[in-house]
């Protein structure tokens, strides 16, 4: 059975430092490390089942801003509108007409976790304590059954990211943290971080059976001032949610936020 939520809080401190430092080794550059404003690379599509998203770029930056893992930014602050660098929907999309690439509160993202209502006031408190300043939030479901959303989470900086996830969301070398579509999850052992950028960190987590409803794959992407959370989810009666999309949906908004 899974531990006590905050039981794992002591233990996510020491894991999220070794995962960190694991995850800087097994990265691999994906073209974009010095371009301020160029063209992101995407994943063509395949046989392999890919999707086919739109071509990315890179948002324009205020004059004289610096990118966010640059020399002279401390923080690793992201100067780009958030909403900005969120990942586009790909090609047979039908868009979440809640979820359309704006501002959310705080509720709609808490809402994707299986809360009481002591934890979900908890964690709202620790959202402001860490000063969390905007939530920017993309939805679709595809063709297959499969539903998508993204959350991308703005922190003063890298420091307050960085303490929110230890604290708060317990990750564990075992366990994710309880959506509320997929009370137990694991580490997705078939996720390698070949094709993601070297400066942020991907954790991804698959739910095991016995399924529900639908079975989830989730995600996160610690980003110096910003957290994503990544969220694949498909009704069992269409099959299960499918590695490749979600390590494609992955790498592309890790590289958005690199």
């Amino acid at each position: 059975s899974r531990p006590p939520r905050r039981a794992l809080r002591a233990v996510a401190r020491w894991t999220v430092a070794v995962l960190v430092f694991a995850g800087l080794g097994g990265g691999v550059a994906y073209g974009i490390s010095d371009a301020a404003r160029e063209d992101v690379p995407g994943l063509a599509t395949k046989s392999d089942g890919r999707w086919q998203y739109p071509k990315l770029s890179l948002p324009a930056l205020p004059a004289d801003a610096p990118r966010p893992f640059s020399g002279n930014n401390a923080g690793e602050i992201h100067h780009a509108d958030p909403r900005a660098l969120l990942l586009p929907a790909p090609a047979g999309a039908v868009a979440d007409k809640k979820l359309t690439g704006g501002w959310v509160g705080e509720e709609r993202f808490l809402s994707e976790y299986e809360l009481d209502d002591g934890e979900r006031s908890d964690l709202l408190v620790a959202l402001r304590d860490a000063g969390l300043r905007h939530i920017a939030a993309r939805g679709w479901t595809m063709p297959d059954g499969t539903s998508s959303r993204v959350y991308l989470l703005t922190f003063p900086s890298t420091a307050f990211t960085d303490a929110f996830v230890a604290d708060e969301l317990d990750q564990g070398l075992e366990f994710g943290v309880p959506l509320k579509e997929s009370p137990e999850t694991v580490l997705d052992e078939s996720w390698t971080q070949e094709g993601a950028g070297l400066d942020a960190s991907v954790y991804a987590y698959e739910e095991t059976e016995p399924y529900g409803s639908v079975q989830t794959r989730q995600a996160y992407i610690r980003a110096g001032d910003t957290l994503a959370l990544v969220v694949h989810e498909r009704p069992v009666k269409k099959g299960r949610a499918a590695a490749v999309p979600f390590h494609q949906t992955l790498i592309l908004q890790d590289q958005l936020l690199n």
